[in-house]
């Protein structure tokens, strides 16, 4: 959530960065909203403090009063005066709340550097790594291979759990389980405390973070008659791990990779693109996430986006960095890079897929969520800045592996930097 003070002083900055964002219309509105209705709000708060004022002289004066009558008149407007601050004070929690309900919709500013436009096809390409295998055989996609060799079974996902659930089966579930280690074992060496999370969150931290538990717009699954909700990505769950906590400066950076399965709707998902394993219900994903100070959170999000690419490099998969344009970037997100693994079963003749993203989200979250750090030999407290980045989603990293890695005999080479994980060189072999 956005600073109100900075929003009432640059108001026209912070609508015209709604419209980049491509937001609905009823968030700029809602923004309009919130300042107007601050404008009450400070007007009413005036008014508690005169009345909360007075109740203090007529307090005072009501202890001095020898006189009966008189000190009877005090005590009747002392009882008036309570009655008024508690009603003016109700009303001012009511105000702050329509704003916070407002305001929430808003969404982060953007990064000067970040490309301006409302559709994800004016995102900034800023390098290709790798050149895609050309294939002296018919290729054919992770739900082709998966079948063939038994290794993913979505009709029997599809019969326990519903369209858009699957097994992984027999070599599948050892190449998931070795990508995890892998992963795992790059963070951990690269700084970050290991963590497996919880699969459910309160609804507030959700919020916090920047999701919608309710609602037709969300993507979230709640469970009914509580204020919990399955989790669609750790960075849920790790920066709720420090909501209401405030840091010392030398504490920082705290950088965590979480493990845990994520659960998503995908409501309106469809289409060749979307087949098979790209998007589906329940995944399991490795999730970077870190708390920084203001001034070094843009090297922290440069970091995790080497660490992604090292990672990619690491299996030998071509890939692409994009820089998100300003429309195609979810609320909380200050700047965000993709990156797009090569799919040779994508298409015709083969695309690039979306397999990570890293956001710099600034203190927009740390606002929600309360998280403070006390700046060494300052006074008073500031909010940290979050990061968050993928280092690998789990069903999109099977579908690289499989379509990169697929054999003239139907056999799926394992990539060297798996095989100790996996404990064997070639996939689908009986």
């Amino acid at each position: 959530m956005l600073d109100l003070k900075y929003v009432i002083a640059n108001l026209e900055a912070v609508k015209k960065n709604c419209l980049d964002r491509n937001v609905p219309a009823s968030v700029v509105e809602d923004l309009e909203s919130a300042v107007a209705i601050e404008g009450e709000r400070k007007g009413l708060f005036h008014r508690v403090e005169e009345t909360r004022r007075r109740q203090n002289e007529v307090a005072q004066a009501t202890g001095k009063e020898r006189d009966a009558a008189k000190r009877g008149l005090l005590i009747d407007e002392g009882k008036q005066l309570k009655a008024a601050a508690a009603e003016l004070e109700d009303q001012l929690k009511r105000l702050d709340a329509e704003i916070h309900e407002r305001l929430r919709r808003v969404p982060n500013l953007t990064h000067p550097d970040a490309p301006i436009g409302p559709t994800e096809d004016l995102s900034k390409e800023l390098r290709k790594v790798g050149v895609p295998r050309v294939f002296d055989f018919p290729v054919r996609d992770h739900v082709e291979i998966g079948k063939s060799l038994d290794l993913i079974d979505f009709e029997t996902g599809g019969k326990v759990s519903g369209t858009g659930f699957y097994f992984l089966k027999n070599d599948a579930v050892l190449l998931e389980l070795a990508l995890q280690q892998f992963a795992m074992h790059r963070l951990i060496a690269a700084g970050f405390t290991p963590v497996i999370t919880p699969d459910l969150a309160r609804n507030s931290i959700l919020e916090g973070i920047g999701f919608t538990p309710r609602g037709v717009e969300t993507q979230v699954y709640s469970v009914e008659h509580t204020d919990l909700s399955l989790v669609g990505t750790a960075e849920i769950t790790l920066g709720g791990m420090l909501a209401d906590t405030v840091l010392d400066e030398g504490a920082l950076p705290l950088k965590y990779v979480g493990l845990s399965h994520c659960f998503r709707t995908e409501a309106g998902a469809a289409g060749r693109a979307s087949r098979g394993l790209y998007r589906v219900h329940q995944f399991t994903k490795v999730e970077m996430f870190a708390f920084t100070t203001p001034e070094t959170s843009g090297e922290a999000h440069a970091g995790m986006l080497a660490i992604e690419e090292d990672l990619f490099q690491s299996l030998g998969i071509p890939y692409r960095v994009l820089d998100i344009c300003s429309g195609d970037l979810g609320g909380p997100a200050y700047r965000k890079f993709d990156i797009e693994a090569w799919m040779p079963g994508r298409g015709t003749a083969g695309e690039y897929g979306e397999v990570t993203s890293t956001s710099d989200c600034t203190d927009y979250q740390a606002r929600r969520l309360g998280i403070r750090y006390r700046p060494t030999g300052q006074k008073g407290t500031k909010l940290v800045h979050t990061l968050n980045g993928t280092a690998l989603a789990l069903s999109r990293a099977l579908i690289v592996v499989l379509e990169n890695y697929q054999r003239a005999d139907g056999l799926v080479d394992v990539p060297d930097v798996l095989k100790p994980y996996v404990g064997k060189d070639v996939l689908g072999r009986r």
